[in-house]
């Protein structure tokens, strides 16, 4: 089954999330860890909410970047829709996530050596 968020306000809180596996990979982000989602045909970034003052988790994500733009406009035209939602990988997100297996390759001579390529 295809999970589904509902637009209920300018965040997705995880209690309006429908299936438990993205809900599970959401739940472990680490407080303004970003994710990739493609929400209703609509790829963005999105970033977990910061543990509240109180010490609680925030069980909710907030759109990021240009994504913030595309979710405010439909809560205003759209709010109370159930559209489908699936994480994706970016080549950014892929590239990024490559560099970290291979830290050698981030000296500082090989920078000066790679710099212009």
């Amino acid at each position: 089954m295809q999970p589904k968020v509902k637009i209920t306000d300018f965040a997705i809180w995880f209690k309006h999330i429908e299936g438990s596996d993205l809900l599970g990979r959401l739940q472990t982000l680490k407080d303004d860890e970003e994710v990739s989602l493609e929400v209703d045909g609509v790829i963005g970034r999105w970033k977990r909410m910061k543990t509240g003052s109180d010490g609680r988790r925030t069980d909710g994500i907030r759109p990021h970047g240009s994504m913030k733009d595309v979710w405010n406009g439909w809560y205003k035209a759209r709010r109370g829709d159930l559209l489908n939602v699936r994480e994706v990988v970016v080549a950014d997100d892929y590239l990024a996530s490559v560099t970290k297996l291979f830290p050698e390759w981030q000296s500082p001579e090989d920078e000066e050596a790679f710099r212009d390529l």
